[in-house]
């Protein structure tokens, strides 16, 4: 089986990338919306005052908020990031993020290593 995946969206369609999850109470919904060797596309939604503890992955990210605002941590550094805004998270450095207000966010993980 190829590990390569579109997940649960119709193909050749345009879609607003906000209503791809939903918010839900108390709650961080995701919905990876795509799933190839080189990269992954996810779409959150997480209530106010939900979040993900600090992490680190070996790849780069990227946030793009569609909705709302939100707090970051990301080594020693403290960013706010509201609809509009993308920020990019470099691979291996720890960062965690807080829903400010309720928020939605496209994460595109990019797994390429640089040489």
């Amino acid at each position: 089986m190829n590990k390569d995946s579109v997940n649960k969206i119709e193909l050749s369609k345009a879609h607003e990338l906000a209503k791809l999850a939903e918010y839900a109470p108390g709650a961080v919904v995701s919905r990876e919306i795509v799933n190839k060797g080189i990269g992954t596309l996810t779409v959150f939604a997480f209530d106010k005052g939900q979040g993900i503890s600090e992490h680190s992955a070996p790849f780069d990210a990227i946030v793009q908020i569609l909705d709302g605002k939100s707090e970051w941590t990301v080594g020693d550094k403290s960013v706010t990031c509201s609809v509009g805004e993308i920020m990019i998270m470099p691979a291996n450095i720890p960062h965690a993020v807080k829903a400010v207000e309720r928020f939605k966010m496209l994460l595109t993980m990019i797994k390429v290593k640089e040489d």
